[in-house]
């Protein structure tokens, strides 16, 4: 079994989401700071991103926050964070969140958590990326989104064997059993990724 050290976490900023979201992200700060795994996200202080923080921080663990400067000047950062990296742009704070990372949580999101989503599944179909990757799908949230890949696969646009890119929990106090217990990934995957007749 792969021991967990770090694991990135997308998440909304949006404070208008479903109470029910933000009841879940403050139970995976918990399962995540009690069990001693790092957690590095997008660095905000309001939405899922504050809660997740908060939650963290209020249960003794540590949390890094990488975030674009720009988002810097509008004071759109968590106070009180661990650690803040700030980057120049997005696309580096997106790298960023995987050095050194064994594992990704999407939480419920908006385009910018669907963007990073997608583009780890993206990275881990062609080997560069081999750490487990979660989707919480909290009250159906991502359910469009899993048609959608099952379209891809229904329609080949991906193997069937891509289903094991990713998994899904619908409850966070789920998340350490699949952490633990994932399907191993390596960089000769590559081989898979390009479908042929």
């Amino acid at each position: 079994m792969h021991k967990i050290h770090q694991i990135a976490v997308y998440a909304a900023s949006s404070e208008l989401v479903p109470q029910s979201y933000f009841e879940a992200t403050k139970v995976v700060g918990k399962v995540l700071a009690a069990a001693d795994i790092k957690v590095v996200y997008g660095g905000g202080g309001s939405g899922l991103m504050g809660a997740l923080a908060d939650s963290v921080l209020e249960n003794n663990g540590k949390i890094k926050g990488i975030i674009p400067d720009f988002m810097i000047e509008v004071e759109w950062q968590h106070q009180s964070l661990t650690e803040l990296e700030v980057v120049e742009t997005m696309s580096i704070r997106k790298m960023k969140f995987l050095e050194g990372t064994d594992a990704v949580l999407a939480l419920p999101g908006g385009t910018g958590t669907l963007e990073e989503l997608l583009e780890v599944i993206t990275l881990k179909r062609l080997g560069k990326y081999t750490g487990r990757i979660i989707i919480l799908n909290k009250d159906g949230y991502y359910d469009p989104l899993l048609a959608m890949l099952d379209k891809c696969i229904s329609e080949s646009f991906m193997s069937p064997d891509h289903r094991n890119i990713w998994d899904v929990i619908n409850e966070p106090l789920k998340l350490l059993s699949v952490l633990n217990n994932g399907e191993n990934w390596n960089v000769t995957h590559i081989r898979e990724a390009k479908l042929k007749r």
